[in-house]
């Protein structure tokens, strides 16, 4: 089901109706359904968010439910955010995807239908998850906007590789072995993973696949320089860039409202690292952030976090 966009969430302290430089987020969205979005000036850059309410592939998966509550928690923290966007680009909400009874192929179906109405509208997808299960329909849409040649890198922000066997059903530990099977033009470079997260075979179905993938031990603010001629060499051999971070990736300190906390996560300041490099890059075509589950926080800690990091990606898209 898909539902119109509202400005129920976008709201905030206001500084001033009137200087641009003192508005905040809320002041800057402005709400569009998604068949009504028209291609932009050439001059401008705009962003369309979509929430994607889904969590059926949590649940199959046998994770902790909730992420599909989401998009409108990240909407309301990131609302009251100070605004640094240039003023010629714009924030547009597109709505949202919902899963209902649990048809969760058909909304990722939907949901590649969608990022490809952005991309066709030369708007630039930010994706608002749900469970990571969001990355297949975030990949279709981007697939079917490219064409079927084109060489696709995928870059994963991730403690799990989500390359499990799919033969039962798909989920949201699958999508990713999925692609890998159908698509010979994706690559995939999945940054954070966790030996205590993956096992051996999945390790071992991951080299037969040949994904590029960087440990969580060997991820650190003072090795970035080594970390970045890895992802660009990963990226040289790609002609466009989709970006996905799930935050389980994140220490369990910092990001405890995921399905799986991580006790040895990632630090935040060093996935804000990996996501400006990423989406700086010119190929980068979207983002999604997936596994905020609000049910679970503390504080709204994963929540705030996670609209911090949107904030990241926009500043620094192609930036």
């Amino acid at each position: 089901m898909y539902n119109e966009p509202t400005l129920k969430h976008w709201n905030g302290r206001v500084d001033s109706e009137t200087d641009l430089d003192s508005f905040r987020y809320h002041q800057r969205v402005n709400v569009t359904p998604i068949t009504e979005l028209t291609i932009p000036a050439k001059e401008s850059k705009t962003f369309g968010m979509m929430g994607f309410k889904c969590d059926e592939g949590v649940k199959r998966n046998k994770g902790r439910i909730g992420a599909a509550e989401a998009p409108d928690y990240i909407r309301q923290s990131l609302a009251k955010l100070p605004c640094h966007l240039p003023a010629k680009t714009k924030l547009v909400d597109v709505g949202d995807l919902v899963c209902e009874e649990g048809e969760m192929e058909a909304a990722q179906d939907r949901l590649g239908a969608a990022v490809a109405r952005i991309l066709e509208s030369e708007v630039i997808p930010i994706i608002l998850g749900g469970g990571h299960e969001t990355f297949y329909g975030h990949y279709l849409g981007a697939r079917k906007f490219l064409g079927p040649k084109a060489k696709l890198g995928m870059i994963n922000i991730d403690a799990h590789f989500d390359m499990r066997p799919y033969e039962k059903e798909s989920s949201s530990g699958t999508m990713f072995k999925q692609i890998l099977d159908n698509d010979q033009n994706c690559g995939y470079l999945c940054m954070g993973i966790q030996r205590q997260g993956n096992t051996k075979a999945l390790f071992e179905t991951a080299k037969k696949n040949k994904v590029d993938y960087i440990l969580e031990e060997e991820l650190s603010l003072g090795e970035m320089e080594d970390t970045k001629h890895r992802i660009n060499e990963f990226i040289k051999e790609r002609d466009y860039i989709i970006l996905t971070l799930c935050t389980d990736v994140i220490d369990s300190a910092y990001a405890p409202g995921v399905s799986a906390p991580s006790p040895f996560g990632l630090d935040p300041k060093l996935v804000r690292s990996l996501l400006r490099h990423v989406a700086s890059n010119e190929k980068i075509l979207s983002f999604d952030i997936s596994e905020v589950n609000p049910s679970l926080d503390e504080n709204n800690k994963t929540v705030t976090l996670a609209a911090h990091l949107i904030n990241e990606v926009l500043l620094h898209f192609k930036s």
